[in-house]
């Protein structure tokens, strides 16, 4: 049997180190999401994920914590913990240096780990930034990185990131139709049901983060509407 996860067309994103209400919260787990992704860049800490955490938790939705390193990781109270791998970054650290010093640090509870391969692609975005990813490809390069994710290190989820830019749609056509088995996941710049519709023709999941904050609760169903 396939992990429920498998099954998610929308994924709602939600930042600990942004500001948010429990009207917000409400908003979002009665809009029709799929699940919910506790997930940033910038300054989340154990403090703020749970925080954040204790707001959601109760809700019924899938809980997903992705960290951007070791010290935002946490196993209690979530039902998956997504970690990336950041392929077309310049430094190895955001590939598999962070994950070695997770390893030797903590006793991870495997059987909640699922395992993702980023490719990050907005130079401006503070992922690109921090990770120093490579973002000046183009669809070919982009899907030979999809498909090295998928047949040769097995990734499960292959993860398109604009973080905060609508991206290239040829460039998520073009993994899409290299790929196999691993589970696309779509993510930036969706802030209406037309851009989740265009990405949804390619991408398995589409993330929505920014626009929860920026354009409120009614656009977020919107995109909800629009790939389910």
């Amino acid at each position: 049997m396939q992990p429920p996860w498998r099954s998610w067309v929308h994924v709602t994103k939600l930042d600990p180190d942004r500001p948010f209400t429990p009207e917000l919260v409400e908003g979002v787990v009665k809009s029709g999401t799929d699940a919910l992704m506790l997930s940033g860049t910038l300054n989340v800490t154990q403090e703020n994920l749970s925080r954040l955490l204790s707001t959601v938790k109760d809700h019924g939705l899938p809980l997903v914590v992705e960290p951007a390193g070791p010290e935002a990781v946490r196993f209690e109270g979530i039902d998956l913990l997504f970690v990336p791998s950041v392929l077309n970054s310049r430094d190895t650290q955001w590939i598999v240096g962070k994950h070695h010093d997770w390893v030797m640090k903590q006793q991870v509870r495997w059987e909640k780990v699922v395992p993702e391969a980023y490719i990050v692609l907005n130079p401006d975005s503070a992922v690109g930034k921090v990770t120093r990813a490579d973002c000046g490809i183009g669809p070919r390069e982009v899907a030979a990185y999809a498909i090295c994710a998928e047949r040769y290190f097995r990734f499960p989820i292959i993860y398109i990131e604009y973080s905060g830019m609508y991206g290239n749609p040829s460039v998520v056509k073009a993994c899409s139709e290299a790929l196999q088995d691993a589970i696309l996941y779509y993510g930036g710049g969706i802030d209406s049901g037309k851009r989740a519709a265009e990405m949804a023709q390619y991408a398995d999941t589409i993330v929505v983060g920014n626009a929860v904050y920026d354009r409120g609760i009614g656009v977020l169903k919107e995109t909800v509407d629009a790939v389910q």
